[in-house]
C-alpha cells in the first residue's frame, strides 16, 4: 500500500502530513514556507518520491456554513494543477476547525506562542490527513 500526503495549505506555510503504509496513522513532517507554484510544486513532488505517496489529500477550508469563500475557491482551482503536477489523485477534505483544534492541542500541550506559530500547519495537516484516513476505514 502507499502513503497518502495530508497538505494544509496556507499563504505563508504550508503544513504537511503522511500516512503510514497501511493508512492507519497521520505523521507531521517539515512545513514548507510558501515560496510560489513552481518551487511548492517542485518540493512536494519530492516529498512524494521520497515517501511513496500515491495519493495527496488538501484541506478545504469550508465556511461554517457549508459554503466556499475566496480561501476555498483558490484550493479547488489548485486541485487540477496539484494532480497535473504531481501526476497523482488530490482529494479535498472539509477542514473546518482544523486549525482552531490544533491550537487547542497545542495550548493543553504548553507550547509557547511561538511554539504554536511553529507547529500549527503541521498539526492542522496531520489532524485533516487522520481525518481523511479514519473516514475511509468507516467506509
Amino acid at each position: 500500500m502507499t502513503r497518502i500526503l495530508g497538505i494544509d495549505f496556507g499563504e505563508k506555510r504550508i503544513g504537511l502530513a503522511v500516512s503510514d503504509p497501511l493508512g492507519f496513522t497521520a505523521q507531521g513532517l517539515e512545513t514548507l514556507p510558501n515560496t510560489g507554484p513552481s518551487k511548492v510544486l517542485e518540493a512536494l513532488a519530492g516529498i512524494c518520491r521520497e515517501y511513496g505517496v500515491g495519493e495527496v489529500v488538501i484541506g478545504l477550508p469550508v465556511n461554517m456554513d457549508g459554503s466556499f469563500g475566496p480561501k476555498a475557491k483558490e484550493i479547488m482551482a489548485l486541485v487540477p494543477r496539484l494532480e497535473k503536477g504531481l501526476n497523482l489523485p488530490v482529494k479535498s477534505w472539509d477542514e473546518r476547525l482544523s486549525t482552531r483544534q490544533a491550537g487547542r492541542l497545542m495550548i493543553e500541550g504548553g507550547l509557547s506562542r511561538r511554539r504554536r506559530k511553529q507547529e500549527s500547519d503541521r498539526l492542522a495537516a496531520v489532524l485533516i490527513l487522520q481525518s481523511y484516513l479514519e473516514s475511509r476505514r468507516r467506509s
